[in-house]
Protein backbone atom coordinates (compact mmCIF):
# COMPACT_ATOMS: atom_id res chain seq x y z
CA UNK A 1 0.00 0.00 0.00
CA UNK A 2 1.23 3.52 -1.49
CA UNK A 3 1.72 6.36 1.56
CA UNK A 4 0.48 9.57 -0.04
CA UNK A 5 2.53 12.70 -0.10
CA UNK A 6 2.44 16.19 -1.17
CA UNK A 7 5.14 18.23 -2.77
CA UNK A 8 4.62 21.71 -4.23
CA UNK A 9 6.69 24.41 -6.25
CA UNK A 10 6.32 28.36 -6.60
CA UNK A 11 7.86 29.46 -9.84
CA UNK A 12 7.79 33.46 -10.01
CA UNK A 13 8.97 34.50 -13.71
CA UNK A 14 12.80 32.95 -14.09
CA UNK A 15 12.89 31.38 -10.40
CA UNK A 16 11.71 28.42 -8.36
CA UNK A 17 11.76 28.38 -4.85
CA UNK A 18 12.77 25.48 -3.48
CA UNK A 19 13.78 24.28 0.23
CA UNK A 20 17.04 23.31 2.22
CA UNK A 21 15.36 20.61 4.89
CA UNK A 22 16.78 20.63 7.59
CA UNK A 23 15.48 17.85 9.65
CA UNK A 24 13.60 14.45 8.58
CA UNK A 25 13.56 12.51 5.77
CA UNK A 26 15.52 14.55 3.07
CA UNK A 27 17.37 16.47 5.31
CA UNK A 28 20.36 18.09 3.40
CA UNK A 29 19.19 18.43 0.48
CA UNK A 30 17.20 21.06 -1.69
CA UNK A 31 13.74 20.21 -2.44
CA UNK A 32 10.05 21.37 -2.91
CA UNK A 33 7.03 21.96 0.25
CA UNK A 34 5.13 19.03 1.27
CA UNK A 35 4.63 16.01 2.92
CA UNK A 36 2.20 13.24 3.98
CA UNK A 37 -1.31 13.48 4.18
CA UNK A 38 -3.10 13.24 8.01
CA UNK A 39 -6.03 11.43 8.93
CA UNK A 40 -9.14 12.55 6.41
CA UNK A 41 -7.11 15.31 5.00
CA UNK A 42 -7.49 15.59 1.09
CA UNK A 43 -4.09 15.94 -0.54
CA UNK A 44 -4.96 19.64 -1.53
CA UNK A 45 -5.25 19.67 2.02
CA UNK A 46 -2.10 18.44 2.74
CA UNK A 47 -0.62 20.56 0.25
CA UNK A 48 -1.85 23.78 1.93
CA UNK A 49 -0.96 22.59 5.92
CA UNK A 50 2.35 21.78 4.58
CA UNK A 51 3.52 25.24 2.97
CA UNK A 52 2.06 26.77 6.04
CA UNK A 53 4.08 24.57 7.94
CA UNK A 54 7.75 24.67 6.79
CA UNK A 55 7.88 28.24 4.93
CA UNK A 56 4.60 30.02 6.27
CA UNK A 57 3.48 30.39 2.31
CA UNK A 58 -0.27 29.97 2.46
CA UNK A 59 -1.70 28.82 -0.64
CA UNK A 60 -4.56 29.98 -2.88
CA UNK A 61 -4.37 28.43 -6.00
CA UNK A 62 -2.40 25.12 -7.24
CA UNK A 63 -2.13 22.94 -10.22
CA UNK A 64 -1.33 18.88 -10.10
CA UNK A 65 0.54 18.56 -12.60
CA UNK A 66 2.22 15.28 -12.10
CA UNK A 67 2.18 11.91 -9.62
CA UNK A 68 5.54 9.59 -9.35
CA UNK A 69 5.64 6.97 -7.13
CA UNK A 70 8.78 6.24 -5.52
CA UNK A 71 10.39 2.95 -4.33
CA UNK A 72 13.27 2.11 -2.23
CA UNK A 73 15.23 -1.09 -2.84
CA UNK A 74 14.65 -3.31 0.22
CA UNK A 75 11.83 -1.41 1.96
CA UNK A 76 7.93 -2.39 0.80
CA UNK A 77 6.62 1.14 1.40
CA UNK A 78 5.38 2.99 -1.96
CA UNK A 79 5.12 6.84 -1.61
CA UNK A 80 2.85 8.38 -3.88
CA UNK A 81 4.07 11.59 -4.41
CA UNK A 82 1.35 14.66 -6.01
CA UNK A 83 3.31 17.14 -7.30
CA UNK A 84 1.95 20.82 -7.63
CA UNK A 85 2.58 23.83 -9.28
CA UNK A 86 1.74 26.63 -7.16
CA UNK A 87 -0.53 29.48 -9.09
CA UNK A 88 -1.60 31.89 -6.36
CA UNK A 89 0.03 32.66 -2.86
CA UNK A 90 -0.01 34.97 -0.15
CA UNK A 91 2.54 35.87 1.99
CA UNK A 92 6.55 35.74 2.04
CA UNK A 93 8.66 32.70 2.35
CA UNK A 94 10.22 32.47 5.82
CA UNK A 95 12.40 29.57 7.19
CA UNK A 96 11.02 27.38 9.84
CA UNK A 97 12.72 24.91 11.81
CA UNK A 98 11.86 22.41 9.33
CA UNK A 99 13.14 24.48 6.00
CA UNK A 100 14.86 27.38 4.74
CA UNK A 101 13.56 28.63 1.71
CA UNK A 102 16.05 30.00 -1.00
CA UNK A 103 14.64 31.10 -4.70
CA UNK A 104 16.98 30.18 -7.67
CA UNK A 105 17.11 30.61 -10.99
CA UNK A 106 15.34 27.77 -13.12
CA UNK A 107 18.19 28.00 -15.05
CA UNK A 108 20.68 27.25 -12.07
CA UNK A 109 18.67 24.50 -10.03
CA UNK A 110 20.78 22.81 -7.68
CA UNK A 111 20.01 18.96 -8.69
CA UNK A 112 23.83 18.34 -7.60
CA UNK A 113 21.98 19.17 -3.44
CA UNK A 114 18.71 17.61 -4.26
CA UNK A 115 17.71 14.18 -4.72
CA UNK A 116 18.98 11.84 -7.74
CA UNK A 117 15.28 11.56 -9.57
CA UNK A 118 14.35 15.28 -9.68
CA UNK A 119 16.59 16.01 -13.31
CA UNK A 120 14.13 13.02 -14.72
CA UNK A 121 10.83 14.91 -14.10
CA UNK A 122 12.12 18.40 -13.31
CA UNK A 123 12.04 19.69 -17.23
CA UNK A 124 8.67 18.60 -17.84
CA UNK A 125 7.59 20.80 -14.32
CA UNK A 126 8.79 23.75 -15.71
CA UNK A 127 7.22 23.32 -18.82
CA UNK A 128 3.99 22.74 -17.14
CA UNK A 129 3.35 18.91 -18.48
CA UNK A 130 1.55 16.60 -17.06
CA UNK A 131 3.65 13.61 -16.04
CA UNK A 132 3.04 10.35 -14.21
CA UNK A 133 6.15 8.00 -13.33
CA UNK A 134 8.20 5.39 -11.18
CA UNK A 135 10.99 5.77 -9.48
CA UNK A 136 13.41 2.90 -7.71
CA UNK A 137 16.09 3.99 -5.77
CA UNK A 138 18.97 2.03 -4.56
CA UNK A 139 19.93 1.70 -0.35
CA UNK A 140 22.37 5.07 -0.75
CA UNK A 141 18.88 6.63 -2.62
CA UNK A 142 20.33 6.75 -6.02
CA UNK A 143 18.27 6.05 -9.26
CA UNK A 144 18.49 2.57 -10.25
CA UNK A 145 15.53 2.91 -12.31
CA UNK A 146 13.23 5.67 -13.87
CA UNK A 147 10.19 5.65 -15.83
CA UNK A 148 8.47 9.50 -16.67
CA UNK A 149 5.71 9.97 -19.26
CA UNK A 150 3.80 12.28 -19.92
CA UNK A 151 0.14 12.49 -19.70
CA UNK A 152 -2.89 14.30 -20.88
CA UNK A 153 -4.16 13.66 -17.69
CA UNK A 154 -3.53 12.96 -13.87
Amino acid sequence: MAKIMTLGFILKNEDILLGMKKRGFGAGRWNGFGGKLHEEETIEQALIREFKEECEIKITKSKKLGIINFEFKGKPEVLEVHIFKILEYEGEPKETEEMKPQWFKTSQIPYESMWSDDPYWMPLFLKEKKFIGHILFDEKEQVLKSEIKETDKI
